[in-house]
């Protein structure tokens, strides 16, 4: 069999997430990270040093690279529709960090641009790419395990009030919703569609970020969800799907899930849980597995991932946007 020439990652930012990004990186043959772009040069020189490629002193340098076939946008979701258009128009296909963008209407714009480039795009919903996600969905549309009718998911962290400011400052995108919501939203969405109703309540701090968001949602094959994202707590972080014949079980981290339990009921009493493993190995944490997607979709000629498709992210922003005017949550950039 042929060896299959490497994809060169150009990474955009250097923060928390980059840097898992990479790491996970070094787990691929078909992946290494060839350059990396930072504001400031001794940011991108330490991270050169860590994951290797070339350390660039800024985002367009660092798109010039001619050994970068593809951008990963790491920055703040508010920076990302900057970023991604100049990595389209440098000729780059890109996976961009989730959420795209602030709403619904930057993100139509930069899924329009993404195609009228005729270039590859992606959100980083590593969860969608996960194999125990993808296993678990195909076995529920397939009926395994009976009619899905209730959801319940959760992720929270305790955010230090000195954290970076991508978590604190509204200019930035930042609260519960985008960050953290978004997971059990799209565990929802994956796993019983688009909703028919949505209901949010959430508790916002004094600047206007929403620190703790609880959504009820309804869907019209009956089912029902509970999912909520917290900034001020440590939450269970586990996921539920409860069915006509059981119950599965997603464990604290549900977002990238190594394993699943399944616990039939059977004549009014539960049965020994069944412990589900993913068909396919969990490459790292899992932004391993959204590499590999990415650089298949790439050798295929794809543009868009069937995992991650460009109507779904659109779908996501537009529920975060419906749930931000229910709550009260404006960005300082959307205000006239």
């Amino acid at each position: 069999m042929d060896e299959i020439e490497p994809v060169g990652w150009g990474i955009c930012s250097t923060g928390t997430i980059a840097h898992s990004f990479a790491t996970d990186l070094h787990l691929l043959n078909s992946a290494r990270v060839a350059a990396v772009g930072s504001r400031e040069l001794s940011s991108a020189e330490a991270f050169a040093a860590e994951h290797g490629g070339t350390a660039h002193a800024s985002y367009a340098a660092m798109l010039e690279d001619d050994t970068v076939d593809v951008v990963y946008v790491a920055s703040p979701h508010a920076l990302h529709p900057e970023h991604v258009a100049m990595a389209l128009d440098a000729g780059k296909p890109v996976l961009c960090e989730k959420p795209v963008a602030l709403n619904a209407g930057l993100t139509s714009t930069m899924l329009d641009h993404a195609t009228a480039s005729g270039l590859f795009f992606m959100e980083a919903m590593w969860m969608a790419c996960n194999p125990l996600v993808r296993h678990l969905r195909e076995r529920l549309a397939a009926g395994d395990f009976g009619q899905p009718l209730q959801l319940v998911a959760d992720l929270g962290f305790r955010v230090p009030d000195d954290a970076s400011p991508r978590m604190w400052d509204p200019a930035l995108g930042a609260g519960a919703l985008l960050d953290m919501g978004i997971y059990p939203l799209t565990l929802a969405q994956l796993l019983l569609g688009d909703p028919a109703e949505l209901a949010p309540v959430a508790q916002l701090s004094s600047s206007g970020v929403d620190v703790n968001v609880a959504i009820s949602a309804r869907y019209e094959s009956g089912a029902v969800a509970a999912l909520t994202a917290s900034m001020t707590a440590q939450s269970p972080r586990t996921a539920s799907i409860a069915t006509d014949r059981g119950r599965l079980d997603l464990p604290s981290g549900f977002h990238h899930p190594s394993y699943a339990t399944w616990t039939a009921y059977e004549d009014g009493r539960a049965t020994e849980p069944v412990r589900i493993d993913p068909p396919s190995p969990l490459i790292g944490t899992g932004l391993g597995n959204e590499a590999v997607e990415v650089g298949r979709c790439l050798r295929a000629g794809e543009l868009q991932s069937p995992l991650v498709p460009h109507a779904q992210t659109l779908a996501l922003m537009q529920q975060m946007d419906l749930i931000r005017s229910e709550i009260g949550v404006v960005y300082p950039q959307e205000r006239d």
